[in-house]
């Protein structure tokens, strides 16, 4: 089968429902999220990919909430709002795709679409979803939360040095809450690449959350291009969902 034929039977694969009974308003603080997780990790069943992805974002949420009970950031009221607004871009793209999957961000597409597929693994999931959510949603919570709360985008800053911090507790409760995380990104992407040390040095929360930093960099100072951001962004989704198709081969058995 040529690409182009691959490309063409995943895309018009028929997509089964993701209907949720969840809250009509969003989620206006940490503790909402952690809720809202909850009422979609108990209305899946725990084969389902996105169950798979919704479990692992649970868990790191309310190790990292813990752990920043009495953490020094020097602008909480920014990384608090950050993590909200982050959050409600996953239960966003959940929302569109029950509506109208054409109108999901392409990013997420790979993951609900394949996400009762027996033959794809559950870390594979969880990776999926973690690639559309940081790779993509960061940036969008990023340039949205910088301009709400009208702060710089600056290295220099106060709200990068506690993301610096945030990275450091995210890998604290990755290796805590889910020790079969690595070894299933080692495993996965390694029987694609063949190099585990260069899969583990790719797949790192530390440099994926880095590289969403640049990304939003590039982002905001097209804030006065409308035009040429809106194509960036599109670039972007197209980009991530296509690493998400890969990141979803099935296993020969």
């Amino acid at each position: 089968m040529s690409l182009g034929d691959w490309l063409k039977s995943v895309l018009t694969r028929p997509q089964e429902d993701l209907s949720l009974t969840l809250p009509r308003e969003e989620p206006g603080s940490i503790a909402d999220v952690i809720a809202r997780m909850r009422l979609i990790q108990a209305q899946l069943p725990p084969t389902d990919g996105v169950a798979n992805f919704n479990k692992m974002y649970l868990a790191v949420t309310e190790d990292v909430l813990t752990r920043s009970i009495g953490h020094e950031f020097e602008d909480k009221e920014f990384v608090e709002r950050l993590d909200v607004v982050f959050a409600n871009l996953y239960f966003k793209a959940l929302e569109n795709y029950t509506q109208d999957p054409q109108s999901c961000a392409r990013c997420w597409s790979p993951l609900f679409q394949s996400r009762h597929n027996s033959r794809i693994a559950p870390i594979q999931f969880a990776l999926a979803g973690m690639n559309a959510h940081i790779n993509h949603d960061l940036v969008l919570a990023l340039e949205a939360t910088c301009r709400e709360m009208k702060r710089d985008l600056d290295r220099e800053s106060a709200q990068y040095r506690d993301f610096c911090r945030i990275n450091a507790l995210l890998a604290e409760a990755q290796q805590r809450i889910e020790p079969w995380f690595k070894r299933g990104i080692v495993g996965i992407i390694d029987r694609v690449l063949g190099q585990a040390d260069e899969a583990v040095e790719m797949w790192s929360l530390e440099r994926a959350r880095e590289n969403a930093w640049v990304q939003t960099e590039a982002l905001w100072l097209l804030r006065t291009q409308e035009q040429l951001a809106t194509r960036f962004l599109l670039a972007l989704d197209r980009t991530v969902g296509f690493a998400g198709r890969g990141l979803l081969f099935e296993r020969p058995f």
